[in-house]
Parts: structure tokens; sequence; C-alpha cells
């Protein structure tokens, strides 16, 4: 079984193109929420070992998730992936426990080297 990962958007698009983003030797189980709630459920079930949260969603944002699981406690690795490239905004999720923030469009470009920083994928 892969490493579990979580792909957070409510844009159905945007997490099929950060899907097809991910490296395709990559040994991942990947799980996907389409809101904040639903992120962090799978995440409390085990679903999460990486995730890659989107900021701007309805109800429960980004930054409500990073609140929470800081807030638990819980182990996470999370990679902040926002349209939202404001300096601020990028300063924010860093305090709150994100590992990376990576500008949307997501591409394999984009992507690999923070997962290599990270000894996530070699």
């Amino acid at each position: 079984m892969g490493l579990p990962v979580l792909v957070v958007d409510d844009s159905t698009l945007a997490r099929r193109l950060l899907i097809n983003a991910l490296p395709e030797e990559w040994d991942v189980d990947v799980s996907q929420a389409t809101n904040g709630a639903d992120a962090l459920n799978a995440y409390r079930a085990g679903r999460a070992s990486v995730m890659f949260l989107d900021l701007t969603m309805p109800g429960m944002t980004g930054f409500d998730v990073l609140e929470a699981v800081r807030a638990e406690g819980l182990d996470s690795f999370i990679i902040v992936v926002s349209a939202d490239i404001q300096p601020e905004a990028q300063k924010r999720v860093k305090e709150l426990g994100a590992v990376a923030f990576i500008a949307k469009p997501v591409t394999h470009e984009k992507l690999l080297p923070v997962l290599k920083e990270y000894g996530l994928y070699e």
C-alpha cells in the first residue's frame, strides 16, 4: 500500500490537475476531499500522511484546516496549493504549519522539487 496522500480542493479540475502532476512512479494511495471538513475527517482517519490543501473553499477554508490540525496537535505534512499568492497568505500558512506553498496551476515541474526537498520522493 502506498503513502496516503489527500488532495483537497473544491474544484474537480484543480484536483485532477494536481493528481496528474504527481510523479507516476511515486507509490501513493490518493484520496480526495472537496472541503475543509471532509479533509479533516480524512486526515483523522489516516488517509493523509501528505495533504495538498487549497486555501479558498466555501465553508471551512484551508486556513481553518491548518488551524484545526495545529490545535489538535495532529502529525501533519501539509503542502498548500493556492492561487492566493500574496506574501501575507504564504507567511500565514507557514506560521500555521504548512511545509510548503505552491502557486496554482500545479505542474510536475513545480511539485517535484518540493517533494524532493522534504524527502518524500527521490
